[in-house]
């Protein structure tokens, strides 16, 4: 499986760890939105996406199933990420969402 296209949005105005949101498309016919861009104690790093339970808890909607896969996953939103920089932010940021 091969991602084909990644989409980014930042934030201009960062609020709290979120910086954007990523779309990644495999093979260019299944897409999946709204892995969160965050800014961690080790470094951005991405999240996938997540709905909150009725305990408060969230759990992920959708994830790579390998190491393997989480890694390139990664290595693509934050290359995009990196070289979208210089580009106009789309986007101000949602309200902060509650700590996990």
């Amino acid at each position: 499986m091969e991602i084909t296209e990644v989409r980014i949005k930042r934030f201009e105005d960062p609020q709290g760890k979120l910086m954007g949101f990523a779309s990644v498309t495999f093979d260019g016919c299944f897409v999946v939105h709204n892995l969160r861009i965050v800014s961690g104690e080790k470094g951005v790093f991405v999240a996938m996406p997540s709905r909150q339970l009725p305990n408060n808890k969230f759990v992920d909607v959708a994830h790579p199933v390998t190491n393997e896969m989480r890694a390139k996953i990664q290595q693509a939103v934050l290359r995009q990420f990196e070289q979208t920089k210089s580009d106009p932010p789309k986007e101000t940021p949602p309200p902060a969402e509650p700590s996990h």
